[in-house]
């Protein structure tokens, strides 16, 4: 799904991003263009890291990888 219509900035394209290390809009916009223009995707966006976010650490955590320090 196309989140940013002024520079064709797709939902997967912030994902990946995500992946790589861009962990903000500011990153992101640095990285991609994300709401370098209108800025009306800047929230949208935000979600989207928010949510690649929770679930890396969740996959992370139940493929063993996590230790606790406990």
């Amino acid at each position: 799904m196309y989140i940013c219509i002024c520079k064709g900035i797709t939902d997967s394209q912030i994902k990946e991003a995500v992946y790589d290390g861009s962990t903000s809009v500011k990153a992101l916009r640095r990285h991609l263009g994300v709401s370098s223009q209108c800025g009306r995707c800047a929230e949208l966006t935000q979600e989207i890291i928010d949510e690649t976010m929770a679930g890396g650490v969740m996959a992370t955590a139940n493929s063993a990888l996590f230790y606790s320090a406990g």
